[in-house]
């Protein structure tokens, strides 16, 4: 492990993710320390990144959520400093963080994905037209992660109510046609996509509270659909990942309709990595321990 050098674990940061990002951050620097990392904890927030170098850091694995970490910003920052660090780089960060542009890709490359309309918090908006064209929609901020800002709405008021709310977190918002069905999500590591993994809550969708408020929340992995649905899943999520300029690790999540058509939904750059979140589950149902990950996602930085 001494072929790495100090390693700094990026953690906390200034996002509305900040407290997701201190427990992933915390289970990363377990996991290094407990595989012989030399290794510290570094919060963004509050300290100035240029005492990474009087720290003699060789490398940062970063595990900041949300803007400012995810988004591409933390990264081009570390690039002009020359330090490596762990997942995707520039573009492929600023790309999968932004829901509208991601969409866009999606379906340029003919991506299944569910129909949308981009709404601009300058530009106003006719929700009654909107709903009309839609009906049952799903709101998302263009730029936040963990299900902040989200909402769904059913008629021209909640709608209304959602996008308001929306803009308090982004200029720009997507609207999403609602999409009844199941919830997946694939984690990728490497050029490899692992075992699919449903989740289902109680809640309407697997929002942030479903995410990390609740024991109501169940997990299948592998989930429970057939080989050639898994397969069709992983494939799908591999050409998001590329298609976005995402690398390292990472995750794509996607729903299936009623009647068994997948859409994509968007790409994770820096997923939750607590020992219950996603990735490690599924690196766990492919034999891989969270040591054994958190190492090899450090790897790819040599």
């Amino acid at each position: 492990m001494s072929t790495f050098g100090k390693v700094a674990v990026l953690l906390g940061g200034s996002s509305a993710e900040r407290e997701v990002s201190l427990k992933s951050g915390e289970a990363v620097l377990n996991a290094l320390l407990s595989a012989g990392v030399d290794a510290i904890a570094f919060d963004p927030a509050e300290r100035n990144l240029w005492e990474l170098k009087s720290l003699a850091v060789e490398r940062v694995f970063i595990a900041l959520h949300g803007r400012g970490g995810e988004d591409g910003t933390i990264q081009g920052a570390l690039e002009y400093m020359g330090i490596p660090y762990t997942g995707s780089g520039v573009l492929g960060s600023a790309l999968a963080m932004d829901k509208v542009r991601c969409k866009h890709l999606f379906k340029s490359a003919k991506l299944s994905t569910a129909p949308y309309a981009v709404v601009d918090a300058n530009a106003g908006f006719n929700a009654d037209a909107i709903i009309k064209e839609f009906g049952k929609v799903m709101v998302k901020p263009s730029h936040e992660g963990s299900s902040i800002g989200m909402a769904q709405a059913t008629n021209a008021q909640e709608l209304t109510t959602a996008l308001t709310n929306a803009f308090e977190f982004d200029e720009q918002v997507l609207v999403e046609q609602w999409i009844t069905g199941r919830e997946f999500t694939v984690a990728m590591l490497g050029d490899e996509a692992l075992p699919v993994i449903e989740m289902k809550t109680p809640r309407g969708f697997y929002d942030y509270e479903a995410k990390y408020q609740v024991n109501s929340t169940q997990y299948f992995c592998p989930a429970d659909i057939s080989h050639a649905h898994s397969a069709q899943l992983q494939v799908m999520a591999k050409h998001a990942f590329e298609l976005v300029g995402a690398s390292g690790w990472g995750r794509v999540d996607a729903m299936q309709d009623e009647n068994g058509h997948f859409y994509l939904l968007e790409v994770n750059t820096v997923p939750g990595m607590t020992q219950k979140s996603l990735v490690p589950m599924a690196a766990k149902a492919q034999g891989i321990t969270f040591e054994q990950l958190v190492v090899r996602i450090l790897e790819q930085t040599l």
